[in-house]
């Protein structure tokens, strides 16, 4: 197996948003856990040694592409120099079933021996994409975003927070660190909202600071406390509507989240709020169907 992922690739996955050292760091993991009883036993018993293959990634149903940059950084460190990739079809592409999305040149050896991992990869980045423009599709015209949680898979977060930008959402906090989000753990702790918020901004005065509120008085307590962003947890439509009066006028963004699915979602986002918060985008996500076959 090569040392490094071709500069080509590196650029792209940048261009995507992505860091290259981690997106590699990743498929490296993959590529032990297939290898980590030694090398492919079916491809070296039946590929002889210095056969040369093309191969594509093909679509079988239709969808949202994500993740082909990772697909063929996959196929690109098990063939290093002597693989060729091509990218037919660009990520947040509406695919088309039967026209290849990437096709690879190389040693057949290193193609079947990375299949699985690309595939992986690109079909359930791509799911999370999909699923993710349903949502986006479902709340156009409203005026209300589909945003998801850190709901992710471990390891994952980077790129399934990218595959939901691809199908047309907007991303949350990446980590603990970046955002502060109150929920009741904190409230109790604290002994409160106001308690809760004037801590945080003690800590960490300029980070962004979201509140989860189960109630309409809690959301009036935030409000109060000076909050930028307000989650409500559970709300029932009107109930989220008397929300949206609370702020109107305050500077101060609501999030619906939890009790949501498509046939709600046009509705709740037709209230007023800015967002709708949805785990299921990445921790539900059924998977895009795409293979690869040798010509």
């Amino acid at each position: 197996m090569t040392s490094g992922l071709r500069e080509e690739l590196a650029a792209a996955l940048r261009r995507d948003r992505l860091d290259p050292v981690a997106v590699e760091r990743l498929i490296r993991t993959a590529l032990d856990e297939d290898l980590a009883f030694g090398p492919d036993v079916t491809t070296e018993s039946t590929v002889p040694a210095d056969a040369v293959a093309t191969g594509d990634v093909t679509p079988r149903s239709v969808g949202v592409l994500a993740g082909v940059h990772v697909a063929a950084a996959a196929f690109d460190l098990v063939g290093g120099p002597a693989m060729d990739v091509v990218v037919h079809e660009a990520d947040g592409a509406t695919t088309e079933p039967g026209l290849p999305v990437l096709t690879v040149t190389g040693p057949t050896r290193a193609l079947l021996t990375a299949e699985r991992t690309a595939l992986n990869l690109v079909c359930h980045l791509s799911g999370i994409a999909s699923l993710t423009r349903q949502w986006a599709d479902a709340i156009a015209g409203t005026g209300a975003a589909v945003r998801d949680t850190r709901k992710t898979t471990p390891g994952l977060r980077a790129l399934e927070k990218y595959a939901v930008r691809c199908g047309g959402g907007v991303n949350h906090r990446m980590a603990l660190g970046d955002a502060a989000l109150v929920k009741d753990n904190h409230v109790a702790a604290a002994g409160g909202i106001a308690a809760a918020v004037a801590a945080v901004r003690t800590r960490a005065p300029a980070i962004p600071l979201e509140v989860e509120c189960d109630t309409l008085e809690q959301v009036r307590e935030a409000i109060a406390a000076g909050v930028q962003l307000v989650l409500l947890d559970n709300f029932s439509t009107a109930d989220t509507r008397t929300a949206v009066d609370l702020v109107r006028g305050t500077g101060v963004r609501l999030e619906a989240s939890g009790g949501l699915d498509l046939v709600r979602a046009a509705e709740v986002a037709a209230t007023g709020v800015d967002y709708l918060a949805v785990g299921a985008l990445t921790h539900s996500a059924p998977v895009l169907d795409l293979g690869f076959d040798l010509r």
